[in-house]
C-alpha cells in the first residue's frame, strides 16, 4: 500500500520533457550532438521529508545502517536523532551518496536521470527551451554559482518553473546524474587518449564549441570531482522516467534498496 501511494504521488510531480539534443564539451563546433529521448523529470529535487518515507520503508538506508561502501560517513548527518525536523522536511534532501539516490529512484520506479537528460532540462530558461543566449539566464546561474553555501537550505518549488514546467535546476543544490562520473569524454576517439584534461578548468571554456557556457564548464567539473559514496551538504538529487515506462522495473540485482 506504501508503495503503490508513493508511486503515485511521485508521479503526479513529474514533467515530460520531449527530447531533443544538446552539445557536450567538445572542442569542436562539427562534434556530433547527443540524442535525448522523450523522457519524465521530478519537478523538483527530492526533499528530506520525502526521502525520510523512504528509508522508513528500507531500513537499510537509514542513518547508522548504511555500508561504508555506499555512503561516508556524513551521510544524512544532518537529521537530528536520524530524522528531519519539521522546517528540514520540505528542503531538499543533501548528505546523500548516489548509492542512496539511486536506491530511491528505483524504489519510485524512477531511476536517476542522465547527465544529457538533465543538461537538456536545465538549458531552458522560464520563457524559452533554450535560454543560453538570454543574458540573464548565464547571469543569474554564475551568480548562484559564486555564492558560498549556506547550512540553511530554502524549501524546494520557490523559485519560478523552466520553459518544461522543471524548477530548481539552478540555484538550489547541485544534483546527482545517473552517470556522473563518463563526464570526461570528447566523442573524438573511442578511447579518449587525446582528451585535454586542461578543458575542465575555467581557462579552457576559451577553446570549446561555446566559450560563453561557463556554467556547464563548472557543473561538469565538479560531476568529474564526485565519487559515489560521497555525501556533500549541497550535493541533492531528483529522478527520471523513460516516458514510454509506465510501470518501470523496480528489481534491484544488486541489492541496493
Amino acid at each position: 500500500m506504501l508503495t503503490a501511494l508513493l508511486l503515485g504521488l511521485a508521479a503526479l510531480q513529474m514533467a515530460e520533457l520531449p527530447g531533443g539534443e544538446v552539445r557536450p564539451l567538445y572542442l569542436s563546433k562539427d562534434s556530433p550532438l547527443t540524442r535525448v529521448a522523450p523522457f519524465r523529470l521530478d519537478v523538483t529535487p527530492v526533499t528530506n521529508g520525502q526521502f525520510a518515507a523512504f528509508v522508513a520503508a528500507y531500513p537499510r538506508w537509514q542513518p547508522g545502517a548504511v555500508a561504508a561502501l555506499f555512503a561516508e560517513p556524513g551521510y544524512l548527518q544532518h537529521w537530528p536523532a536520524g530524522q528531519p525536523t519539521p522546517a528540514q522536511r520540505e528542503q531538499p534532501v543533501t548528505r546523500v551518496s548516489w548509492y542512496a539516490a539511486d536506491a530511491y529512484c528505483r524504489a519510485q520506479g524512477k531511476r536517476l536521470p542522465t547527465v544529457a537528460e538533465w543538461e537538456f532540462a536545465a538549458q531552458a530558461s522560464e520563457s524559452a527551451a533554450f535560454g543560453a543566449t538570454e543574458p540573464d539566464y548565464t547571469r543569474r546561474i554564475l551568480s548562484w554559482y559564486a555564492r558560498p553555501a549556506t547550512a540553511t537550505l530554502p524549501p524546494v518549488g520557490q523559485d519560478p518553473a523552466n520553459y518544461w514546467q522543471v524548477q530548481d535546476l539552478h540555484g538550489l543544490v547541485w544534483e546527482w546524474t545517473q552517470d556522473f562520473n563518463s563526464t570526461l569524454v570528447t566523442g573524438e576517439s573511442r578511447g579518449d587518449s587525446s582528451l585535454d584534461q586542461g578543458m575542465f578548468c575555467g581557462s579552457g571554456a576559451a577553446g570549446s564549441a561555446d566559450p560563453s557556457d561557463y556554467a556547464a564548464f563548472m557543473r561538469f567539473g565538479f560531476r568529474t570531482s564526485l565519487k559515489a559514496p560521497y555525501t556533500l551538504g549541497n550535493l541533492g538529487f531528483r529522478c527520471a522516467q523513460e516516458l514510454t515506462d509506465e510501470n518501470t522495473d523496480t528489481a534491484d540485482p544488486a541489492g541496493r534498496l
